[in-house]
């Protein structure tokens, strides 16, 4: 049995452990524990209230952090989402995702963002299927030679 639940501060510990391990079939030790510095705490204190994480009997399945834009109030945005490999193809980032698209339209959200980068061919496959538009890479989106695909999906 899997449980999807809001994301609570003390999670952030158990996320940031976890991904050195969930992406170690595709990057480095260092390149993985690098990724831990794109989920800062402050991400689990401001936005658990729209984070979900999925739990099964034997622990943490897969996580979704995001948050409803303050600035663009029509506006969701996906940061960031994790799955045990051994749960890829299990369908828990879909029903992560599909959770988190159902409770931004509750809140009166129509879109839903995120980014990638170019070289992540997996992620860009799963938003396509996620019915998400997909946009060329814009170069330098986050600095010098940090292209970015942008995704957007309406609700």
């Amino acid at each position: 049995m899997r449980d999807i639940r809001r994301a609570r501060l003390d999670d952030h510990e158990a996320v940031v452990r976890v991904m050195p391990e969930w992406w170690a079939d595709s990057r480095t030790a260092e390149q993985a524990r690098q990724l831990t510095l794109l989920l800062p705490r402050l991400f689990f204190e401001h936005f658990s209230g729209t984070s979900l994480v999925m739990e099964g009997e034997d622990g943490m399945h897969g996580f979704l952090v995001g948050f409803h834009s303050a600035d663009h109030p029509d506006e969701a945005y996906i940061h960031f989402v994790g799955v045990d490999p051994r749960r890829r193809k299990d369908g828990v980032a879909r029903a992560l995702y599909e959770r988190f698209f159902q409770e931004a339209a509750a809140a009166g959200r129509t879109k839903v963002k995120a980014i990638t980068s170019p070289a992540n061919t997996g992620s860009i496959a799963f938003h396509r299927a996620m019915g998400f538009d997909v946009h060329e890479p814009k170069a330098g989106y986050d600095g010098p030679g940090q292209d970015r695909v942008r995704f957007e999906k309406r609700l």
